[in-house]
């Protein structure tokens, strides 16, 4: 197949998503695909013939390291003159691949504007469709349609910029940008004191801000790949939280998979994750994330349609406990995800 690996992007997940879609991009031209790797926002801006050369041009890119602090997104704007997410001839080379491998992350690239671009022009992606995935981004939203549901979830409060009546929540609790990932823009808030500084951070990152109590035990994620849950992970930052240095440096969280709980509690949780894939209308795969409270209840914390696939991500972590090396993985997504157009 023809498959046109997107990633970068202008999300603050940008480097992330670099570090995947070269990894995803070699992968399935291990696979036997003739593969495009394109950055969203730059574009292709190399001369060709005819649009399917593309997919055989020499591949210029080389692995890509996550740095420790998300990227400057100014200065990325600076190297494309012009308007819009979508850079040169990022839809047609989509258009003329079999499927469109969508190795972005964030905002930009998960909150369904890029799926409803791409329906509206008859391009065929990978993951969730855009539905799916802006109701997953929006954790409120989330938050609310899995509560109703049954699934537990954290108590919180949306806080919008510039409201001035809005409840403080009780200490100590999490404040993130609502529509945020990789925990950019997330602090932990043990007191009032730390509050308005925590606010003004998220707030830097988008209008919205979600703040919800603080629940305290392990931190388990469980990947659904076509409607079935993954192996269940677990995720145990050497010092701090799960935070965006600790998610991309490598040696910084030890992840053991399978996570090391009892069988009653691995088939529990993973019931969880496949029933939160079916509440948020997730498509194809995905990755749901809990914390297990010292009361032994899993609550969900969030649902990731694009999870990461660096060298230090989760998902290729859960396919080698399958079995599953990183190109047979990337072969499955693609599989689950053409489903959708059958």
């Amino acid at each position: 197949m023809k498959i046109a690996v997107i990633c970068g992007g202008l999300s603050n997940e940008r480097d992330v998503s670099l570090s995947s879609g070269i990894g995803i991009a070699g992968a399935l031209r291990g696979q036997g695909h003739q593969v495009a790797l394109v950055d969203l926002f730059l574009g292709w801006t190399e001369p060709f013939a005819a649009v399917e050369d593309v997919f055989s041009a020499e591949d210029r890119a080389s692995d890509f390291a996550v740095g420790e602090n998300a990227p400057d997104l100014e200065a990325v704007r600076a190297m494309r003159p012009g308007q819009g997410l979508v850079g040169p001839n990022v839809l047609e080379i989509c258009q003329a691949a079999d499927i469109a491998f969508l190795a972005l992350h964030g905002e930009e690239g998960e909150n369904g504007k890029l799926q409803a671009y791409f329906d509206i022009n008859g391009v065929r992606y990978t993951g969730s469709g855009y539905l799916g995935s802006a109701i997953a981004m929006n954790k409120s939203i989330s938050k609310t349609l899995l509560w109703e549901a049954g699934v537990p979830v954290a108590d919180s409060v949306t806080i919008r910029k510039g409201d001035k009546t809005a409840k403080m929540p009780s200490f100590p609790c999490v404040v993130k940008p609502c529509s945020g990932g990789s925990s950019v823009g997330t602090t932990i808030v043990k007191s009032p004191e730390e509050y308005d500084a925590a606010l003004a951070l998220a707030f830097r990152y988008e209008p919205s801000v979600l703040a919800e109590s603080f629940i305290a035990g392990r931190e388990l994620t469980v990947g659904v790949l076509d409607g079935k849950a993954m192996p269940v992970t677990e995720i145990i930052p050497k010092s701090g939280f799960y935070d965006y240095k600790n998610k991309y440096q490598p040696g910084m969280t030890d992840d053991p998979c399978p996570a090391p709980i009892t069988p009653e509690q691995t088939a529990a949780i993973q019931a969880l994750a496949e029933r939160v894939y079916r509440v948020l209308r997730l498509e194809a795969y995905g990755r749901v994330d809990f914390i297990m409270g010292r009361d032994g209840v899993f609550y969900c914390l969030e649902a990731n349609t694009l999870p990461g696939m660096t060298p230090t991500s989760l998902i290729p972590r859960m396919g080698r406990a399958m079995g599953m090396d990183y190109g047979t993985l990337c072969q499955a997504l693609v599989d689950a995800s053409l489903k959708k157009y059958q």
